[in-house]
């Protein structure tokens, strides 16, 4: 068994975007770390603002756009907090979604797992976990755990 530093030390990333299953990696990635002794860190990547010829406008709407990630990222550790009884660690990026990820995951040693919920249906689990699962996976250096999204909460709670 992992000693309690090691368990302190194992942080699960979640990819915070804005589809449905987020919900349910959220919560099996809070799950686990309470049942572990570990952290959870949730992850917001920002789409770079478009060019604009008004450089005052394109820097207000990308401070909009901090403040609403901010925003989400706060009401999610709220979530994160009640299951854990800790805080997670909260980070924002700008860029491609899957290059900031896998820059975060090259660059930070304390990411240990990274949760993803699958999309439900017949569509795939969805581009992240494809480009992971695929042509990106030799860039991971942690486990990926990917969670179906249609697990109920009795089912998240006898699998965590």
């Amino acid at each position: 068994m992992p000693d309690t530093e090691t368990r302190r030390n194992r942080v699960f990333l979640v990819v915070v975007d804005d589809s449905p299953e987020r919900a349910v990696a959220l919560k099996y990635a809070a799950l686990r770390a309470k049942k572990s002794g570990g952290r959870v860190a949730l992850l917001r990547v920002l789409e770079p603002a478009d060019q604009t010829e008004w450089a005052g406008i394109g820097a207000l709407m990308a401070e909009e756009r901090r403040a609403e990630a901010e925003q989400l990222l706060n009401g999610l550790a709220a979530q994160v907090n009640e299951i854990t009884g800790g805080l997670p660690i909260l980070l924002i990026r700008e860029g491609d979604a899957r290059e900031e990820l896998l820059k975060l995951l090259a660059e930070d040693p304390r990411m240990s797992i990274l949760v993803l919920a699958a999309a439900p249906g017949n569509s795939g689990p969805g581009p992240l976990i494809s480009a992971l699962t695929g042509r990106y996976a030799t860039r991971l250096r942690v486990p990926l755990t990917v969670v179906p999204a249609n697990l109920s909460e009795q089912e998240l709670d006898r699998v965590t």
